[in-house]
């Protein structure tokens, strides 16, 4: 059952005033909360640290919230160890994972004093050439298990993933770091997106202890720390449940013990790399019901598409959807009116929906309407295709009040980066 919302109907039309739907809103309170779980689920680790997956909502002051509790910035581009930078994450407080690197990327990484996180064996003279010849005290890789580790539905097999070096060459990669100079070494992995199965992230951690193991005994290194990825699921479906993270902790810790430390490795840190479990169920995507169209379907249109929430056209992924109106009952479906239909957006591509032969609460044009779990890979992924303008956000602050963290786009924002004659006056 999906939880109550965070906010009334009543605040939305008061937000809706001064801020036009569509907009995003996210739970600061319910976000400072999650992150707090997260690291006490991990707290057996003293070296335990969190890089927030800029990727996922790459909002500076979102980042900003999370750094108050103690996260990092796992950064993927440029712009996103800028963002990174602006909040304060600089040196270790940054994790740099990249694939298909630019040497610019590389620099401003070094300059910032980030772990980088390389994705391939050929990027190691890369790096080396791109430094100027020289490189990091501290070098991570990432390991892609291939046939070793099942992926998941949603990632698909490791071995048909872009992403990391094989394990053979991870053994040849970390002998030349270190007659290379290079001093300090971690290992990173990623290997699954929003899994469900706890037991899917605790294996995971145990393959990469015992992975460390072994190199450390065959290359004559010990290892920093390990970085475990991300890819803890959240439950969009309302029959799904949380990922229990106090099991998930509580699995690692014991991999811990016996495959590391009873074989002879010394302690190290443990990272993370989460990004949809820490924002994900706390940002809503709040709309307004424009037209319903019945023909050989009910639509019901909103003034929201596929440029403010893209996953349900990308993936197929389900968003619950919820009417406020109904309080709520409006969340849980109980005891209102429900109708069948797919609910849409304006944009001229006909898998512009979130929900198809879906029942949802009855609803009449100019009603608001919430879509849950968008607060990760939900604004991140906006685009302007048709010409659509991003949306804003908001947050939703512990006095029940919200602040503009992101202003909406405008038609000036559009065409700013044209030179036309006729569109230099919006």
């Amino acid at each position: 059952m999906k939880k109550p919302l965070p906010f009334t109907n009543e605040q939305l039309e008061s937000w809706a005033k001064t801020y036009p739907t569509p907009f995003h809103v996210y739970d600061a309170k319910a976000i400072r909360e999650n992150a707090r779980r997260l690291k006490a689920a991990f707290a057996w680790n003293k070296g335990f640290h969190e890089y927030f997956a800029v990727k996922a909502a790459p909002n500076p002051h979102l980042m900003a919230l999370l750094r108050e509790e103690g996260f990092g910035s796992d950064c993927s581009s440029l712009p996103e160890l800028v963002l990174a930078e602006a909040v304060g994450n600089v040196g270790e407080s940054i994790m740099f994972t990249s694939n298909d690197t630019p040497a610019e990327e590389f620099q401003k990484a070094y300059a910032l004093g980030a772990i980088i996180n390389l994705d391939d064996i050929t990027h190691l003279d890369f790096l080396e050439k791109s430094l100027g010849g020289k490189l990091p005290e501290l070098l991570c890789c990432r390991w892609n298990p291939g046939p070793l580790k099942g992926g998941n539905a949603i990632i698909g097999k490791p071995e048909e993933a872009k992403y990391g070096f094989t394990t053979d060459q991870l053994y040849t990669a970390y002998a030349q770091m270190k007659a290379k100079g290079v001093k300090r070494f971690g290992l990173h992995t990623m290997v699954a997106s929003n899994e469900l199965d706890p037991q899917y992230i605790i294996d995971t951690a145990t393959l990469l202890f015992d992975l460390v193991v072994d190199i450390s005994q065959k290359v004559g290194i010990t290892f920093d720390f390990i970085n475990i990825g991300g890819g803890i699921g959240i439950p969009y479906k309302p029959d799904q449940v949380e990922q229990p993270l106090e099991k998930i902790g509580a699995g690692i810790a014991a991999a811990y013990e016996s495959h590391l430390k009873a074989k002879g490795h010394p302690d190290l840190k443990l990272y993370m790399e989460c990004g949809r479990c820490i924002t994900g169920p706390y940002g809503y995507l709040v709309s307004r019901v424009r037209h319903i169209k019945r023909t050989y379907k009910t639509y019901v249109g909103l003034d929201a598409c596929m440029s403010n929430l893209m996953r349900p056209a990308l993936y197929g992924a389900y968003h619950h959807v919820s009417v406020p109106k109904y309080g709520e009952k409006g969340t849980t479906y109980a005891d209102v009116p429900l109708m069948h239909c797919d609910v849409t957006g304006s944009l001229c591509e006909n898998n512009d929906k979130f929900a198809v032969d879906r029942d949802i609460p009855e609803v009449t044009p100019g009603d608001l309407v919430v879509l849950h779990d968008a607060g990760a890979h939900g604004h991140a992924m906006g685009f302007q295709y048709n010409a659509k303008l991003r949306s804003a956000e908001l947050l939703l602050q512990e006095d029940g009040s919200v602040k503009l963290i992101r202003r909406a786009e405008t038609m000036a924002d559009y065409f700013a980066t044209l030179d036309f004659p006729g569109l230099r006056t919006f």
